[in-house]
């Protein structure tokens, strides 16, 4: 079989490999590259796996603290979480493929940040997601096109994550014109392994069998990584087979298997066959120990017939892993997935040539070094301009725009797509399986776990204001991490470590890459001033379709462990006659707010104030307050300010609230001021909670209880701001239907 190339120029193109590109392959080589080493070099240095344009900015991000047992470099982050118990996770994005595919581009993207969990040995206990959608409320053919969209994305991850037995217990929805031709879809997965019983991704131990393991390899998702790494045009619906297919019962066997492989003494090192499949996983895993490895790709298990060495190093076939094994483990290995009716196979060994040496039926096919491919990848300082409509968007003021009655300003914003409940969605999602879940979607704020092998509670929650990173780049960043870490403090959690899913648009723009050199520059300064160093996360770009782009979208988890299951505070109002403080100070904050962009359609002005030793004091209050039993709830002003704060409480307990807010002027109810929360306190804990708020400002704003919900001069019957509350969303989503 021949795979010379013989337009060398027409393949360059079609792989994205650009004319310095090649000549760097030229001089790693030494020699033209054939067909299957082309692909590889594609592969590994598309912008998905290469991080070619990002990595220059991503290097300085606070990755260390005595809790941090594993941070960027690995299938996924590891935290300590005390008694002998670590949480894994990691949050990644499969947007190109969900907007091609909404259902398989959301099942395996589920399916594929769950096998970065669990190829670490932790069983997979809590997913969130993070989904950005266009306009879906007009009747034209483009949100129309968005509603479609959201069906098939929540009926993917609902399928997959169902079929898994994992629970979704949260996550976040927002919508907004400027993703009407890039949804995004980024998937969070939480697993719990013992700290001392974690695996890796390395291939080391000359002469260590090298084992392929779970599905067997068709063509699907060939190109994939590639197809990623580029921008939308007209043409990409012709890109459907380059989205992968994903099977949730094959892969709920594979989690079963390698779980049971773990309790044994046959593992070296471990890794999920992500983007670009075979070739990522074996030359990453090379690459870790630099080890080299010898691959007969005739001996990998083929669900189609004539498949090529190029189809098996480029395919993206879902749930598959390869593993090193120690030397002489090989028919135990076997054994293990046998039983569990995977395909297993010896297909290599680990060798100390430094080079990926392939073979097709005895015929060497490729042979190109390990750490050149990774060691040598573009590394682009891509030109960087601020983005000329800053200039203009920070001018605009509130004051610019007539005044709307409080009244009517509430009626709208409860109606907001953003505000409005989403049950329609989360209930697609099986939240209760495994009977761990303390807090899930729909209750408000951040979710939780209990961890049952140490009495602790996992919160965790994925947050980012779009618009605030649309004003403010920068800023927006670090908000997204305060808001994150806050929401996790209001369960009473400690925040610990983040991951992160970096989705902006194209990079060749000088102002999209201005807009993501800021975006991890405000991340840096907030994990720093915060304590909450990142462990892992993605970055995707291109994320445009026909030149526009989308908002910068750095979509920040955030994990936090409380000692204790027994003290998980709630986000909505738990009883009739309780007080309410409002924590933090207000002003008439409103750049990039819900009130500027739904009364007067702009998303403009002036991002709020970041004060990081603010917001410290208000988790540290919130915090400390619930570990001595003061607080009945709690819940972050963000989105809306204190009214929407007050009518959500009320609308998911069910119990009206009377709130007077001191104001300089009356639309501050609206407010997006940061570091600032509403708490609910017993009368009786009223003096012991005022007496120990340190740091920050407090006021007593009103009481829990009646039939009416009351902020200053808004009035609304409770079961009238129920009924937009709950019934919006699903009458908007469902009309196409």
């Amino acid at each position: 079989m021949s795979y010379e190339i013989e337009n060398i120029e027409e393949a360059c193109s079609s792989h994205k490999i650009s004319e310095q590109e090649y000549q760097n392959i030229l001089n790693i080589l030494g020699r033209v590259p054939n067909m299957v080493e082309l692909g590889i070099f594609s592969a590994m240095w598309s912008e998905h796996c290469s991080y070619k344009s990002s990595k220059v900015h991503l290097s300085g991000f606070p990755t260390k603290a005595p809790w941090v047992i594993q941070g960027p470099g690995e299938n996924a982050g590891v935290i300590d979480i005390g008694d002998g118990y670590a949480a894994v996770f990691k949050m990644e994005s499969h947007n190109h493929p969900s907007f091609i595919e909404p259902y398989q581009g959301a099942a395996t993207g589920v399916g594929g940040i769950m096998r970065d969990v669990f190829t670490m040995g932790a069983r997979p206990v809590a997913s969130l997601n993070s989904l950005r959608f266009g306009n879906i409320l007009n009747s034209d053919a483009t949100s129309a096109h968005q509603r479609y969209l959201v069906r098939g994305v929540v009926e993917g991850i609902g399928g997959y994550g169902n079929c898994m037995g994992v629970p979704t217990i949260g996550g976040e929805v927002s919508f907004d014109e400027c993703y009407n031709g890039n949804i995004l879809v980024n998937a969070f997965n939480l697993g719990i392994a013992k700290s001392d019983e974690i695996f890796y991704g390395k291939a080391e131990g000359i002469g260590n069998p090298v084992m392929y393991v779970g599905s067997k390899t068709g063509r699907d998702g060939l190109g994939g990584a590639v197809m990623s790494s580029d921008s939308f045009t007209e043409e990409s619906k012709s890109l459907r087979p380059t989205v992968q297919v994903g099977d949730p019962f094959t892969e709920k066997l594979l989690l079963e298997a390698c779980l049971e492989l773990f309790k044994t003494d046959h593992v070296v090192g471990i890794q999920d066959m992500g983007a670009a499949g075979l070739t990522s996983s074996s030359f990453e895993m090379a690459g870790r120990s630099g080890s080299g490895m010898i691959m007969h790709l005739d001996q990998v298990p083929a669900r189609e017939e004539n498949m090529t060495p190029y189809d098996f190093m480029l395919s993206e076939s879902q749930e598959r892993m390869l593993i090193c094994a120690k030397k002489g483990s090989e028919q135990a290995i076997i054994d293990i997935f046998e039983k569990w009716d995977l395909s297993v196979a010896v297909i290599g060994e680990v060798t100390n040539t430094g080079h990926m040496e392939l073979f097709w039926n005895g015929e060497k096919c490729a042979d190109v070094p390990v750490d050149p491919v990774s060691e040598e990848a573009p590394c682009l300082n891509r030109p960087m301009s601020k983005p000329a409509y800053l200039e203009e968007v920070n001018k605009v003021e509130i004051t610019d725009f007539d005044l709307v009655s409080n009244q009517e300003a509430f009626e709208k914003l409860i109606c907001s797509m953003e505000v409005v409940d989403k049950a329609w969605i989360y209930e697609q999602y099986d939240s209760m399986v495994q009977t761990n879940t303390i807090k899930k979607g729909g209750s408000l704020d951040a979710s939780v776990i209990r961890v049952k092998e140490n009495g602790k509670a996992l919160a965790m929650s994925s947050d980012c204001n779009v618009r605030h990173c649309y004003i403010d780049p920068k800023g927006g960043a670090a908000a997204a991490v305060m808001e994150s870490g806050r929401n996790v403090a209001m369960s009473g959690a400690q925040p610990l470590a983040i991951t992160d899913c970096l989705n902006y648009g194209n990079p060749e723009n000088p102002e999209v890459m201005w807009q993501f050199a800021q975006g991890c520059l405000g991340i840096k300064e907030a994990c720093t001033a915060l304590t909450t160093p990142v462990i892992g996360g993605n970055v995707s770009l291109y994320n445009e379709t026909n030149g526009v782009s989308v908002f910068p979208t750095p979509s920040i988890a955030t994990v936090g462990v409380n000692d204790d299951q027994n003290k998980v505070l709630m986000s909505s109002f738990q009883k009739e006659g309780n007080l309410l403080y409002l924590l933090g100070e207000t002003k008439s904050e409103f750049g990039g707010s819900l009130y500027m962009k739904e009364l007067h359609g702009k998303v403009a002005g002036k991002l709020p104030e970041i004060d990081y030793d603010k917001e410290l004091s208000l988790w540290n209050t919130v915090i400390n307050a619930n570990k001595k039993g003061l607080l009945s709830s709690a819940k972050d002003c963000s989105s809306g300010g204190l009214a929407m704060v007050i009518a959500k409480m009320s609308a998911v307990s069910s119990l009206g609230a009377q709130v007077e807010m001191m104001t300089t002027n009356t639309n501050e109810i609206f407010s997006e001021t940061f570091s600032r929360a509403v708490v609910e306190v017993s009368p009786e804990n009223a003096q012991a909670f005022e007496s120990m708020v340190d740091g920050i400002s407090f006021e007593k704003i009103g009481t829990v209880g009646g039939k009416t919900v009351a902020i200053n001069d808004v009035r609304m019957e409770l079961s009238e701001l129920k009924a937009f509350y709950f019934d919006t969303f699903k009458k908007v989503v469902e009309q196409d239907i």
